[in-house]
């Protein structure tokens, strides 16, 4: 009897070691993420000084629904010698328009990063109004976000949130 023993209790042991293993993570049910691909063909009008052509970026977006909180993570490479940033945002509009700010992050020229080797990071969390997060978790795709440089004031890199 003890021989069966020993060996269903170490089966009982190595089975119960072995739940099901979800490699999917799962996002909080107060938080939205959004990863933009940001590309200057996307900016309407097009872009004037095309030397900043070559960039091309990633902005992953994070609203916080019970705070009101916008968390933005952005990386970006391909930019010519030179460049540099001087504002980014959240504007209201569809693929293809032009529109205002909608969401600022705030960030000043002297704020952003230096771009070295052609590329930068930054994070920066904002605060929204409750009406802002609620239109923007309503239709995402009707809004972007877009990157501005000082070659490029009117924006460099825009993407919808989607």
């Amino acid at each position: 009897m003890k021989r069966l023993a020993i060996p269903v209790a170490i089966l009982a042991i190595g089975l119960a070691g072995c739940g099901s293993d979800s490699s999917t993570p799962t996002t909080p049910s107060n938080l939205s993420v959004f990863t933009v691909n940001l590309l200057p063909s996307n900016e309407v009008p097009p872009i004037p000084d095309s030397s900043e052509n070559g960039a091309r970026g990633t902005a992953v977006i994070t609203v916080h629904k019970d705070t009101n909180a916008i968390d933005f993570q952005v990386s970006v490479t391909g930019f010519p010698a030179g460049s540099a940033f001087n504002n980014a945002h959240i504007h209201n509009a569809a693929a293809g328009v032009a529109a205002g700010v909608f969401v600022p992050t705030g960030l000043t020229a002297a704020q952003f990063p230096t771009i070295t080797n052609g590329a930068a990071t930054f994070s920066i969390t904002v605060n929204a109004t409750a009406d802002q997060v609620n239109q923007i978790l309503a239709n995402p795709a009707g809004f972007y976000f877009n990157l501005h440089t000082v070659k490029n004031p009117g924006g460099v890199m825009r993407g919808q949130l989607k």
